[in-house]
């Protein structure tokens, strides 16, 4: 089964710079908030970095003194990790003409379960497709 459920993503724009990242983490670890998934990149000058974690409202309200930092919603999908199944999610969402903007995910090589974090033009309707999924292939 997919099981979906809606979160609220913190996104951080900082400048790209060494040891930024572990700045803002040792904010998010002094806060005793757990990162459940992360995604970072840089765009020219700045580093962009896309959070999940298990207080979203801590981290974000620890952040602010320091970082440019807004929450967005996004949709968490635990998929079993096995091949075919980012396939599965996509197709169903593609099939209902949704569009993604973004996605991230990843599982450690023993888990049986895979995080899976996205963001889709209306994700109400994609979290309602994705749970009436019955089963999973």
């Amino acid at each position: 089964m997919l099981s979906t459920r809606p979160a609220k993503e913190i996104v951080v724009r900082m400048p790209n710079e060494i040891g930024g990242l572990d700045r803002l983490a040792k904010s998010i670890a002094d806060k005793g908030a757990n990162v459940l998934g992360v995604c970072a990149w840089v765009e020219g000058s700045d580093a962009v970095i896309r959070l999940l974690t298990d207080d979203s409202v801590r981290v974000a309200d620890a952040l602010k003194p320091q970082y440019s930092v807004r929450q967005t919603d996004v949709l968490v999908a635990e998929l079993p990790h096995k091949p075919g199944m980012l396939h599965r999610l996509t197709e169903r969402l593609a099939q209902e003409q949704i569009d993604i903007h973004h996605l991230y995910a990843a599982a450690s090589g023993s888990q049986d379960k895979c995080l899976v974090v996205f963001a889709t033009a209306n994700n109400d309707r994609a979290m309602v497709l994705l749970n009436a999924s019955t089963t999973a292939r």
